[in-house]
């Protein structure tokens, strides 16, 4: 590759030449280190263990290359992970001519999981409950030691930035059953519900009756699980469900939320998805979609390590194509609420909980597991924090004869409700 130490500072002193970013290293496989800012100690240091790396990180950088790099071990980043990405960010955008200075070509991504799904046509019924079997059908165990007691695999909702995980996931659920007025009696329904923990509140808290549905066969063990250990049999439950089986014939809620899983949908079936939802919410009714968008000015890469490695087929739509998409279906938008800091604050929380449990998690998944999550949840808070994408909470009603049976003002939501409850 480079063959004498001034090469290697010249080119890689234009490569970075304008980058403003926190002061970082590049450390090659015979020791040799090169520093951004001579005169600031590294925040952290790239490790690149051998030359194949450096095809990945010069020759013709993406996200897929990188990411595979990292996943064998022949990338690496000492200190500060949060801190590569404004790296990464300044290589992927400089122009193809500054990185052409590795021969060969780019090794092939090691891994593609759209070839391994095979199960027919992109948001087929099929392929969708592969690709969610693949993310979601870890142990259960590997899962509880960095999300907490509540097992919610979303954003957490923090009221001050001292607030544990388990306090934002708890406030999370509430502010959710708080926007959706949840009464006593009524029936709520989470579509994709995870392990469970936004109904077992709903149930627990609100005395509703609480019904899910997910893809995943493990987050439907556990749910069941944890309604049979909680002794709410007679108001929870769950079952192994398409939301494109939710039959209006049969099925009719009073309120409905959705966490994290219209993210999974994509924009072909988005009409289709809110359609479904308001098809067995009653008049009058509320639903409650909470999930990620990416901003309108930043665009999908072509080559997407999440794509890859840990949603295959997801791509996220924008704020407004989900709202025209909800409008089209007859559902009236009636607040929406970006939980953006909040999703970084829990990146960063699951991160270290993944750090702090490392030798316990490797117990369970392999070595390329743990660094294919470790990377993916902190790769995903850098790109919270620049604003690329965001989480968002929209209300939606269902109106009955022009009446949407929602207060005039968002204080309700914030004050006495949970006393009139108590009550």
């Amino acid at each position: 590759m480079f063959h004498s130490p001034q090469e290697r500072t010249r080119i890689l002193a234009g490569l970075f030449a304008g980058y403003d970013g926190p002061a970082f290293a590049v450390r090659l496989w015979d020791g040799w280190e090169w520093r951004s800012a001579p005169q600031k100690r590294p925040v952290c240091t790239m490790v690149l263990t051998e030359p194949s790396a450096a095809e990945a990180f010069l020759a013709a950088p993406n996200e897929v290359s990188l990411g595979d790099a990292f996943i064998r071990g022949t990338l690496d980043v000492q200190g500060d992970l949060f801190a590569v990405f404004p790296v990464i960010e300044h290589l992927l955008n400089r122009p193809a001519t500054l990185r052409q200075r590795v021969a060969g070509s780019l090794l092939e991504a090691g891994l593609d999981l759209r070839r391994r799904l095979g199960h027919g046509a992109r948001h087929s019924k099929g392929r969708d409950r592969a690709a969610i079997a693949h993310h979601y059908d870890q142990p259960v165990e590997f899962f509880r030691p960095w999300l907490g007691r509540s097992l919610a695999y979303s954003c957490g909702y923090f009221r001050s930035e001292t607030d544990t995980l388990d306090e934002a996931q708890e406030q999370k659920f509430e502010h959710i059953c708080q926007k959706l007025r949840l009464e006593r009696g009524e029936r709520f329904l989470d579509v994709g519900c995870g392990w469970g923990g936004l109904i077992l509140h709903a149930a627990g808290r609100h005395g509703v009756s609480a019904e899910a549905i997910t893809l995943s066969q493990r987050q439907y063990d556990e749910a069941k699980r944890r309604i049979r250990d909680a002794r709410l049999e007679s108001r929870c439950s769950v079952a192994l469900r398409d939301y494109r089986d939710l039959d209006p014939e049969r099925d009719s809620f009073d309120k409905i939320a959705s966490v994290g899983m219209y993210e999974h949908v994509g924009l072909p079936n988005l009409r289709q998805y809110f359609r479904s939802v308001r098809a067995v919410l009653r008049p009058g009714g509320a639903f409650l979609n909470h999930g990620i968008a990416r901003a309108t000015r930043s665009l999908p890469r072509a080559a997407s390590f999440i794509d890859h490695y840990v949603f295959p087929d997801a791509r996220l739509v924008t704020l407004p194509e989900a709202m025209e998409a909800a409008e089209s279906e007859g559902l009236e938008v009636r607040d929406v609420e970006n939980l953006r800091e909040h999703y970084t604050m829990t990146l960063r929380r699951w991160v270290a909980g993944l750090e702090a449990n490392r030798d316990k998690l490797l117990r369970l998944v392999s070595k390329e597991t743990y660094r294919i999550w470790r990377l993916y949840m902190a790769g995903c808070a850098a790109a919270f924090e620049r604003g690329e994408i965001a989480v968002y909470q929209t209300l939606l009603s269902k109106p009955a004869k022009g009446q949407s049976h929602l207060p005039l003002t968002r204080e309700d939501w914030y004050a006495g409700r949970a006393e009139r409850l108590a009550a």
